[in-house]
């Protein structure tokens, strides 16, 4: 049974954790699994947006603790961070496509965090998010350290990922940890809705709309505004902006290509 399931529907790459017994936690196999299909959702043109999700009551339990203690298996802290983790946080932010997590049950450690480093976090009424790190005497990775803080202030963060307090899907709606939660009645189909609805925008915007946010991390307010005057003047070229704005002006509805 393959770690990780993927599919293309309705113009989505859907990709599936699918190690339910271990609430879907990594081990090295399912690491390059992830990234293998990340992979083929950046380069398949068909594809215009990406659904992350699990199978089963978990999202992600982050690292399979039973790899690390074993003396055989275990890759060590250095490859797990390099070689697994980090290179599916980077995915995600480079990808050049809206990525949707939808947290269907506990998101913990490394899972949490693969969580918020997506476009818009969906979460089920039945979602948790733990920075589980602490509990074991580890710290924060998997892009935690940077997420985690501007997504809900910094001493809030600092002390959910010290203390290991568990959010439930509600109050991490309330900080901005989540975009919305969901009912767990129909969560997929609801979060495969919005999955689709992003597929069906101008792709190319969203793709320049995403670079200029993960600018925006590193810039001063003169560099973002220069940045913002760039993109604009590539979106304002683009087959999507002449198809928006002659459908605006004829009043039908746009049919947008992602160019």
């Amino acid at each position: 049974m393959s770690s990780i399931q993927y599919e293309v529907n309705q113009g989505v790459g859907v990709i599936r954790l699918n190690r339910p017994d271990v609430f879907n936690s990594f081990n090295r196999e399912m690491a390059f699994s992830m990234q293998s299909a990340l992979d083929k959702c950046a380069a398949d043109s068909s594809v215009r947006a990406v659904l992350i999700t699990g199978n089963g009551k978990a999202f992600c339990a982050g690292q399979d603790l039973k790899e690390v203690t074993d003396p055989e298996l275990n890759p060590g802290f250095r490859a797990i961070l390099d070689e697994h983790y980090n290179p599916i946080i980077q995915r995600i932010r480079n990808m050049e496509k809206p990525v949707v997590a939808a947290v269907n049950g506990v998101a913990a450690g490394a899972g949490a965090n693969i969580a918020l480093a997506c476009d818009l976090v969906l979460a089920s009424e039945n979602a948790s998010f733990i920075q589980a790190f602490s509990k074991i005497g580890l710290v924060p990775d998997s892009g935690g350290t940077f997420f985690l803080p501007r997504l809900i202030g910094f001493q809030k963060a600092l002390a959910l990922c010290m203390l290991g307090d568990k959010v439930n899907a509600s109050d991490a709606e309330k900080m901005g940890m989540v975009y919305k939660v969901l009912p767990a009645d129909g969560f997929e189909e609801a979060c495969m809705q919005t999955a689709a609805q992003l597929s069906k925008m101008p792709t190319y915007a969203l793709a320049l709309t995403k670079k200029l946010f993960n600018q925006s991390l590193g810039n001063t307010l003169e560099e973002q505004l220069k940045a913002e005057s760039k993109w604009q003047i590539e979106a304002g070229s683009s087959k999507d902006y002449k198809e928006g704005v002659t459908a605006f002006v004829e009043k039908i509805k746009p049919v947008f290509n992602g160019n």
